[in-house]
């Protein structure tokens, strides 16, 4: 017997309810904001950050591939635009680089990956997979931790900049330009997927792919912390 489809409130209620396990709480980030970072474990996050970021256009592009929805292909496709820029050294990766730059690496140790952890390829990989390999709308809702991060990214400018004066401030250009489209994003994802879900077993595949998500972002996270206690060590 099919389950009762739930109501858009209850719906958009249970995704939200998943914000308790986005990584704005995780240790490593509570040590970012407090300024208890050093400059190598700084470096160390922004090289692997930027194996995440530098997946992401590949991850969109293959939601794109498996959707049959063109005004969704449409939406998508800018996400990828802003990541990838429209010309060389532009977009939101361009930015990262010059983030990883600002603490102090070079842009060849960053675009080789030499610095980037098992765990966070694994991690990351795995989220790759999974939009090549669910439906598009597991692709789309998994996208949906962008509900949650409004507030963060301000939060990361204000204490990034208080904390550690020494990095310049062309370092913040990719945190300033999310702050541009971010909450915009968060909406038009929580419509087409409220829009999408047809059925219940839909709308819980949406809650589980957010959640994996969020399992994602943790894990980088994991492998980047422990990684920097042995720094310590």
């Amino acid at each position: 017997m099919a389950r009762e489809l739930l109501s858009e409130a209850d719906f958009i209620a249970a995704l939200r309810d998943l914000s308790d396990r986005y990584w704005d709480r995780h240790p490593f980030h509570r040590r970012l904001h407090a300024g208890a970072l050093t400059k190598p474990e700084l470096q160390l996050w922004a090289a692997n950050r930027w194996y995440y970021q530098c997946q992401l256009p590949q991850k969109d592009g293959a939601i794109i591939a498996s959707c049959p929805v063109p005004e969704v292909r449409r939406m998508w496709l800018e996400r990828i635009v802003y990541h990838d820029g429209r010309a060389a050294g532009e977009g939101g990766a361009e930015n990262w680089l010059r983030l990883a730059e600002a603490v102090g690496l070079d842009r060849a140790e960053v675009l080789d990956q030499r610095h980037v952890l098992p765990g966070v390829r694994f991690a990351v990989d795995a989220y790759v997979t999974f939009a090549r390999t669910r439906s598009w709308i597991e692709g789309v809702a998994s996208g949906l931790t962008e509900m949650f991060s409004p507030n963060l990214m301000r939060r990361r400018l204000a204490d990034m900049r208080l904390h550690y004066p020494w990095i310049g401030e062309a370092g913040f250009a990719y945190f300033m330009s999310r702050l541009g489209v971010i909450s915009g994003e968060g909406r038009s994802t929580l419509d087409i997927v409220v829009r999408s879900c047809e059925t219940r077993e839909q709308q819980d595949a949406a809650v589980a792919a957010l959640a994996f998500k969020c399992d994602v972002l943790q894990a980088v996270l994991d492998s980047i912390d422990y990684a920097c206690k042995q720094l310590q060590s």
